[in-house]
């Protein structure tokens, strides 16, 4: 079963990638994010994509520019996350054959990023939002389009969320904090996992 959550690793060194991202796909989590202001996240992206690539969607978050999303390509990546709505991000991540979710708060934003070409859209962020702010840029979104919260959304309200018309979440200190160990992240994760089966299965 595919779960639509992102596990946001920010932090991770590419010594503990390996053991991080295993933890997190034996939770039931396939879709994992090493955001590009971690510790050398390209060569961590690059073990993540050579080691769980056929298995996981691997890839970057807090991409900024689109020297970056070649760089992800490069490692092995197939997934570019973005904090804000960049239409040239955007459009290049697609057209290296990569999902883009860049992040929106607005309903300018979500339509500049879907006439970009975006996968989806990343709510962000999401605690500032709230159910009630997505629920109204909801309505005027195209029929289909998937919305991820991020920051804000948790085991405590993933129904109220999804409630409002979220499709997925990313999850990041939730699941991984810095200096974790690989049984503590497995721990998190599968307690992400079970609420989210419970609110949304």
């Amino acid at each position: 079963m595919t779960r639509s959550i992102i596990a946001i690793i920010r932090g991770v060194t590419p010594e503990e990638v390996e053991a991080v991202a295993a933890a997190v796909l034996e939770s039931g989590i396939d879709k994992i994010e090493v955001p590009m202001n971690s510790p050398d996240p390209l060569k961590s992206i690059g073990i993540l994509a050579k080691t769980f690539g056929d298995k996981a969607l691997v890839g970057a978050g807090t991409v900024l520019n689109v020297a970056q999303v070649d760089a992800v390509k490069s490692a092995g990546g197939q997934l570019i996350v973005s904090p804000n709505c960049d239409p040239e991000v955007i459009a290049h991540s697609v057209a290296q054959g990569m999902e883009s979710w860049p992040g929106v708060f607005t309903p300018t934003e979500a339509f500049a990023a879907l006439k970009a070409g975006a996968t989806g859209l990343k709510l962000f962020p999401g605690n500032m939002a709230g159910p009630d702010g997505l629920k109204a840029v909801r309505a005027v979104l195209p029929k289909g389009c998937q919305v991820y919260a991020v920051g804000g959304a948790g085991p405590e309200n993933f129904k109220e969320w999804a409630d409002a018309g979220a499709n997925g979440f990313g999850i990041g200190s939730a699941i991984y904090k810095s200096g974790m160990t690989a049984a503590e992240v497995r721990s998190k994760a599968e307690a992400i996992v079970a609420a989210y089966d419970e609110a949304l299965v």
